[in-house]
Formats: structure tokens, sequence, C-alpha cells
């Protein structure tokens, strides 16, 4: 909303310093404070609420140490992570921008699903929540209006070149260089670590009919968006992990949608142009913001828990933001920890079923499942997990940028 007012006081008045609100930075950097001082100042006074209306953590005993100390911790903190990401959004991005209007959906959506999840645990005292197949009903609803967004709306395309054509170059007297520039809709993704890095998804059903790419589009954005809340949700099982991690990983976006959203920056790393991107930059870092507002009360030992209100709307928002910069392939990489913990989780139950199936009793490949409760088991402090995986996370985004010349 702020964009708008100082666009019109700039082309309407003279005001020193209107014009600062045309630049990406500057207002990603606005955005990036302001989400940092509504989750900080806001966030004590939140749990305040939270505690004085009962709104706390009922913990299941699982044998770990320090565990049941946090019996009664407020959780449904999400809500001023939510919060703290829409506002500054709201004040200081384009909010005709697709990819914009996709990710204020995006957070809303799944907030709400976290946020009935939660109160059905908390005021129902349902420690099951929300069931499953509403919860998966929700990402699939979701997924299904970005994949479709994303797929057919004419404001996402990305800037392809064409090169010289043989009649033109004869006919010049001298070489010039005639490439032309043109947008165009495309499925094109990137691939990390090969040297041609682009891959259409029009060429998986070439054979078949091309014009139902929309359906195999629409089906991984689904499944991108449905994996990665998940394993978001997952993570958020010690304080300050899942919040940290979603830090490292929003920031590493917020670099490729910079990158990738300015002609000059994607043609010098020989990357994929795709013009309305850089109003990504701010969601971007009011996302990190909030996140690393949110810390000041959940690293440990913990005041609150942002809960399914915020974990799952963390997940989905990393999952649409890898989407829109065109870097799903890249998730398990960039979004490693999500991965690995989705993935110890499977590996658990189905190994448990397996087991129990042939020989009579169920076995386990860790201790516990999802794997930060793995290490938990093994006596080692929680502090130490998230700062550890905190190292990981950083390592894996480096990698990840990594991409952008490693091919």
């Amino acid at each position: 909303m702020l964009y708008y007012l100082f666009d019109y006081i700039e082309k309407h008045f003279d005001f020193p310093g209107a014009g600062l609100f045309q630049y990406i930075s500057f207002r990603a950097g606005v955005a990036a404070i302001l989400s940092l001082l509504i989750t900080i100042t806001y966030g004590k006074k939140l749990i305040n609420f939270l505690r004085k209306k009962q709104v706390g953590e009922d913990i299941r005993d699982l044998g770990l140490e320090g565990q049941m100390q946090k019996k009664g911790t407020p959780t449904m903190g999400g809500i001023i992570i939510i919060a703290a990401i829409l506002i500054p959004t709201l004040l200081m991005a384009k909010l005709d921008n697709v990819y914009i209007i996709l990710l204020v959906a995006t957070t809303i959506w799944l907030g709400l699903i976290g946020f009935l999840d939660d109160y059905i645990k908390v005021f129902k005292k349902n420690k099951e929540g929300l069931a499953g197949r509403f919860k998966i009903v929700g990402q699939v609803s979701i997924g299904l209006i970005v994949g479709l967004t994303l797929y057919f709306n004419e404001n996402v395309v990305v800037r392809e070149k064409t090169a010289p054509s043989v009649a033109s170059v004869e006919v010049a007297p001298i070489p010039v260089d005639v490439k032309s520039e043109y947008d165009v809709k495309s499925t094109k993704t990137t691939v990390p670590f090969l040297k041609n890095n682009e891959f259409d998804y029009a060429s998986l059903i070439s054979w078949w009919n091309p014009d139902y790419t929309w359906i195999v589009y629409t089906l991984l954005v689904i499944f991108v968006i449905t994996a990665v809340s998940n394993g978001a949700n997952i993570t958020d099982g010690i304080d300050g992990l899942a919040a940290g991690t979603s830090a490292i990983i929003g920031l590493t976006l917020a670099i490729f949608a910079y990158l990738s959203g300015r002609v000059d920056f994607s043609t010098y790393l020989n990357i994929m142009y795709i013009p309305n991107l850089g109003e990504l930059v701010i969601f971007c870092t009011a996302f990190v913001g909030a996140c690393l507002g949110f810390l000041w009360y959940n690293s440990y030992p913990a005041q609150v828990f942002m809960g399914d209100t915020g974990s799952l709307s963390l997940g989905g928002i990393i999952a649409v933001l890898a989407l829109a910069v065109r870097k799903e392939l890249m998730i398990p990489v960039l979004c490693g920890i999500f991965f690995v913990e989705l993935l110890s989780v499977m590996m658990q139950v189905s190994y448990f079923k397996y087991t129990k199936k042939k020989y009579g009793e169920g076995r386990r490949i860790l201790l516990m499942s999802p794997l930060h409760h793995h290490y938990q088991k093994k006596q080692i402090h929680e502090s130490k997990i998230v700062t550890r995986f905190w190292i990981v996370g950083i390592l894996l985004a480096i990698v990840s940028l990594a991409t952008l010349k490693l091919r």
C-alpha cells in the first residue's frame, strides 16, 4: 500500500525520498525490519494472551530429557509469524503482482488449516487435532490453485532469446547481433548441477499430447506443497529448529528471486530471467524477519511454540517460493533438513510395518523418529542438535547457491 502512496506522491509532489519506494532493495529492507519489530514487540503480548487463555501445549511423554518441563508452554505462536509476514508485505509490495497474491493466499490458507488443527488440540482436548484427510484436502486445494495459476496466468512468464537467423546475417553488410527477446509461457525449470540446467515438463508427455502438460505440472505443484509443508511440520519438534531452518531457506530463496528477477544479473549468470519476480524479494525478507523475530521467544528454552499454525504455513510458503523461482527440483538440497526429517519418519514407519509383518514384531531403524528425536535419545542436548542442524542448513544453502555456476 505504501508503494502506491509514495508512487503517487512522487508523481504529483516534490517530496524528498519518495522515489526510494521504487527500489525493491529498499522496500525489502524495510519489510525485514518491520517483520522483525512486529514479532519481537508483539510476540511477548501474544505469549501473555495465550497464557491468560491457557492455550498451552499438551506434551506426550516420549521419554525425552526435559520434555515434560515444556508442558503448558503457549502454542499457536504461528499467528505472530503470519502477521509479521503479511503486514510488511501488504505495506511494501506491489499487490497486483501475481506471485505476491499467490503467496499471501498460501500463507492465509495454510495458516487457517494449522490454526484449526491447533484449536482442536487445545480447546477440544483432542490430541490428534484435525483429521489427516482434511489436512491433505486443504494442502491439495491450495496446490491446485497455485499450480493452475502458475500455468495459466498470463503474467507468469520467462524471457527467452532467439538466435540470429541465417537470412538476417547474410543481408547485413556488417555482422550484428540480431537476437531478440520475448516473454513466453513456459513450464521450464532449473535442474541443479547439470550443464544444460533447464528442463521442460512438457517433454514428459511430448510423446502423447503436450496440451495436457498443465495436468502434470499441477500434480507436481500439489506434491511439492504437500511434501514441504509436512516436512516443516515434522521438523517443528524442538525449540528453534523449524524457525531457524526456515529463515536460512527463506534467505537463500530471496537471493535466487533477486538474481532471477533482474535482467543484468540473470544475463551475467546465464540463468533464467523471470519478469515480475523481483517483488518476491520483499515477501522473502518479511518471511526471514518473521522467523528470526520468532526465534527471540522460540529459542531454547522456548517461551512459545508456533504450532501447526506456523509450521504448515512456513512449509507451504517455502514450497511456493521454490516453484515461483523455478528451483523446486533443488528442494531436496535446499530443504535438506525438512527432507531428511520427513524421510526418517517414512523409513521408520515402513520398516516397522515390514518387520512386524515378516518377523511378528516391529523393528526400528532409529531410536525414535523424526531424526531430531533420535539424537535426543542419544542424550544430546536439544540446543546442540538445533545448532548443528542450522550449520547443516547453512552448508546446504551454500551448495544451493553454488549451483548458479556449478554445472
